[in-house]
């Protein structure tokens, strides 16, 4: 394999879901990788990535030292404040820097070199790769890790069910009533198979629901985490030792990463999903991904691991650019 040359910017707001993305990516290319969190003032946020004019000066003064020359051998941009840096890289380079933007920039795909945008979002061109989910670092050495780092889940009574908490989102119900739908369908089954029951928190789940979660599963083995008062973060730990994961309909990355696990994987629905959100579901259900939460399941024969054919089709067009 012929090594690639030059440094790796990845570019992203704060979005952690937006920089596992492009940190999974960057990581398997083998580049040393400088992590700039570019966050612009209005009106480029509202505009980006088409305001070009002046996007520079809408930078702090501590992003604009990041943002400057010598300019990097390939850039991996993640949400639309990236897409506007990695497509004014292009220009600002002379064309040497590769760029890369994930994510379905909402502008035409020709401004990046490479567009990553999943499946469902529907974006087609020349230089567009389509994954059926997000990009994410999950893999057999990940998951070992994970499990070394929390060898006290062993421990638990199985079935280990890991339960990955999102949060609101436009046009899909995340409230009290749908927590008590869900936490009752789970208190159900792990009664009737015992168990225990491992839930993790994100940073959109709202505070008042993680305590209605605390209060409805309190007694059943295992935990509840919400945050570094909870102690250090246990997710990798988590999907590591799960035997079955479920996952609320609302986060593309979290389903995506227990897809890549290897388990049975169920999520619940109240109501109906916006149609791009739908797609994805969709997709995952005629693989035979991802199923109801009260389905009996068996796990497929290959979890969907898509981050590493991706860098490889990465790498050979970065390579073509580098002999040029």
């Amino acid at each position: 394999m012929t090594k690639l040359h030059g440094d790796c910017w990845v570019i992203t707001d704060d979005a952690a879901g937006n920089q596992r993305q492009a940190l999974a990516l960057a990581e398997m290319l083998g580049l040393p990788i400088h992590h700039l969190q570019l966050e612009p003032r209005s009106p480029w946020s509202w505009l980006a990535p088409r305001l070009t004019a002046g996007a520079q000066l809408a930078l702090s003064g501590a992003q604009r030292q990041q943002f400057a020359p010598p300019w990097p051998a390939v850039a991996i941009g993640c949400g639309r404040s990236s897409a506007l840096y990695t497509r004014l890289l292009r220009p600002l380079s002379g064309r040497t820097c590769y760029t890369v933007q994930i994510l379905d920039p909402r502008i035409d795909p020709a401004h990046w070199d490479t567009v990553i945008a999943p499946r469902h979002d529907q974006l087609q061109g020349a230089n567009v790769l389509t994954p059926l989910g997000s990009l994410n670092p999950v893999d057999d050495a990940w998951l070992q890790d994970g499990r070394e780092a929390d060898p006290a889940f062993a421990e638990l009574p199985r079935p280990r069910v890991g339960v990955l908490l999102g949060g609101p989102r436009k046009g899909i119900t995340f409230d009290q009533a749908y927590i008590d739908a869900l936490t009752g369908q789970l208190l159900a089954r792990q009664r009737r198979e015992g168990g225990s029951l491992l839930v993790l928190a994100s940073r959109r789940t709202p505070p008042v629901l993680v305590e209605r979660v605390r209060e409805q599963l309190a007694g059943v083995p295992g935990l509840v985490w919400s945050g570094h008062d909870d102690g250090s973060n246990p997710y990798p730990g988590v999907l590591g030792w799960a035997d079955r994961l479920v996952v609320t309909p609302d986060s593309v990355n979290m389903l995506s990463e227990a897809c890549a696990v290897g388990c049975p994987v169920h999520t619940f629905v109240m109501g109906t999903l916006p149609d791009k959100i739908e797609r994805f579901h969709r997709e995952l259900r005629g693989a035979g991904r991802l199923h109801a939460l009260d389905a009996l399941a068996e796990a497929p024969r290959q979890p969907l691991r898509e981050t590493a054919a991706i860098a490889a089709m990465l790498r050979e067009r970065i390579e073509a650019r580098q002999k040029r």
